[in-house]
C-alpha cells in the first residue's frame, strides 16, 4: 500500500473536475512522479560522473527522447490494449492497473499515471542498454535520466488532456482530440499521446470524423462481460463486471 499524504490524503480526483493549479500541485505530490525525478536526478549525476566525452552521451540522451513515442506505440497497442495479459491470474492485476482502469474511468487522476513497479523497470531496460552501447556507465546514466524526465513530461502531457479545458493552441488542440478520441470513440487508434507519426506509419490514426461507429468497447479495452465470465480475474478484482459506460459506474455508485 502507498502512502498516502498532501494532496493524494483525499480518496480520488477527477481531472474533468480539477483547474490546473489543482494538477500540478498534485502532480508533483505524486509518488510515483517523485521517483522518476528522483532517479532522473541521480542517474544525471552519475553521468556526470563517468561520462567520458559529449558526444556519445548526447546521442544515447537523443535516441532515449526520439525513440520514446515508438516504445509508447509499440507498449500501448500491443500490449496495454492486447487481451493476452487479463486471460492469466498470474497477470490480470497488472493488467487491470496499468491500463483497463484508465479506460473504465478516463479521468480518474491515480490510475492516469503508470504503474512504478512497471513503468520504471521498462524505463531501464529500453534506454540503458544503449546508452552503455555509446558510453558505458556514464551513457547508460545519460539515457536513463533522459527516460525518466521524458516519462515526466508524457505523464504531465497526458494529465492536461484529460484535463477539463479547451488548449488555445492548434496543435496541442488536435492533440487532446485525438486522444480523447481513443478514450471516448474508437480505442483502436490513435495510440501515441503527444506525437502520432507511429499511428499514420502504422495506419492506426484517425480523425473523429473517419470512424462515424462509436467502438462498442471503448471503455473495456476488449474485457466485456463475456470475456469477464471467461476470464473472472479481473472482474473479481474490479469487483463485479466491467463497464460499457462510465455512466453505469456513477449510477451504482450514487
Amino acid at each position: 500500500m502507498v502512502a498516502r499524504f498532501g494532496f493524494w490524503k483525499k480518496k480520488t480526483h477527477y481531472l474533468n473536475k480539477m483547474t490546473l493549479k489543482e494538477l500540478v500541485a498534485a502532480y508533483f505530490q505524486y509518488y510515483a512522479i517523485q521517483g522518476y525525478i528522483i532517479v532522473g536526478i541521480a542517474a544525471s549525476v552519475v553521468a556526470f560522473m563517468y561520462a567520458t566525452a559529449v558526444l556519445p552521451n548526447l546521442i544515447a540522451a537523443g535516441i532515449a527522447v526520439f525513440t520514446y513515442p515508438l516504445a509508447w506505440y509499440l507498449l500501448h497497442r500491443f500490449v496495454l490494449h492486447g487481451r493476452y495479459l487479463y486471460k492469466s491470474p498470474l497477470t490480470a492485476s497488472v493488467w487491470k492497473r496499468i491500463h483497463f482502469d484508465h479506460h473504465q474511468d478516463p479521468h480518474n487522476l491515480e490510475v492516469l499515471f503508470g504503474a512504478l513497479y512497471t513503468t520504471m523497470p521498462t524505463i531501464f531496460l529500453i534506454t540503458a542498454p544503449v546508452g552503455w552501447a555509446l558510453d558505458g556507465l556514464g551513457g547508460a546514466a545519460t539515457a536513463v535520466a533522459a527516460g525518466m524526465f521524458t516519462t515526466c513530461f508524457y505523464e504531465f502531457a497526458h494529465c492536461i488532456q484529460h484535463l477539463s479545458y479547451k488548449p488555445k493552441n492548434r496543435m496541442l488542440l488536435l492533440m487532446k482530440q485525438r486522444h480523447m478520441a481513443h478514450h471516448f470513440h474508437d480505442e483502436t487508434g490513435n495510440f501515441g499521446i503527444t506525437n502520432f507519426t507511429w499511428d499514420k506509419l502504422f495506419g492506426t490514426f484517425y480523425e473523429r470524423d473517419e470512424r462515424p461507429e462509436k467502438s462498442p468497447t471503448v471503455f473495456n479495452i476488449g474485457y466485456n462481460r463475456e470475456e469477464a465470465v471467461r476470464y473472472p480475474w479481473v472482474a473479481r478484482l474490479s469487483g463485479g463486471m466491467p463497464y460499457d459506460d462510465p455512466r453505469e459506474k456513477r449510477r451504482d455508485a450514487a
